[in-house]
């Protein structure tokens, strides 16, 4: 909805994420409104990381599509080995490299870069152990960004890949071998876990 003020107060300008858990429990960072940006709410992070929380310690972490940072923050903030973050965004890259400075997280990479071309690139064979992915939506993203992590190598048998899209639309078609370990829908969105055979 367009705004009708002329006057435009910081609020309207920035937003806020809180880090849930961990090191940096109830930190609150801010990060530039741009590109829609809705940050996974605290509720939905909260059950994905119980999920994930048997494999969290010391893993390899890539946030695509990262905008504000939330998930791959609270990644690190339960403490994941390393987080790589991942999106076009200059004005958000730039917010989440002061927020990774201000907490002195020296165990993470941020790339201002388009998530395909990105995944299209040599990642050294360093597969990821957990991989979270929340697109614009309506963008039609999920299925192939999962075909690429699968034939880049960016993933491996056991890896986990965390996947939010439109809870109106058909599960995905993934990659073989990807098991569906858990799903939930709140609202609008759906949200599952992935386990990669």
């Amino acid at each position: 909805m367009p705004r009708t003020r002329k006057n435009t107060r910081k609020t309207d300008t920035t937003g806020r994420v809180r880090i849930i858990a961990g090191d940096w429990r109830r930190r609150s960072l801010e990060f530039p409104a741009v590109d829609d940006v809705r940050p996974t709410p605290d509720r939905v992070r909260e059950t994905v990381f119980n999920w994930v929380a048997p494999v969290l310690p010391g893993s390899r972490c890539l946030d695509l599509f990262a905008g504000s940072g939330a998930l791959g923050l609270e990644a690190l903030s339960r403490g994941a080995g390393k987080a790589t973050f991942v999106d076009q965004s200059r004005a958000l890259m730039k917010a989440l490299r002061a927020n990774l400075a201000t907490l002195d997280a020296g165990n993470a990479d941020v790339v201002e870069a388009d998530v395909m071309a990105f995944l299209g690139r040599e990642n050294g064979g360093d597969a990821m152990d957990l991989v979270f992915l929340d697109p614009p939506f309506r963008a039609g993203f999920v299925e192939p960004v999962c075909d690429r992590l699968a034939a880049e190598a960016w993933v491996k048998t056991g890896s986990l890949v965390y996947i939010e899209h439109e809870s109106d639309l058909p599960e995905p078609q993934l990659p073989p071998g990807w098991a569906l370990s858990r799903r939930k829908t709140a609202g609008q969105v759906c949200y599952s876990l992935y386990e990669v055979g």
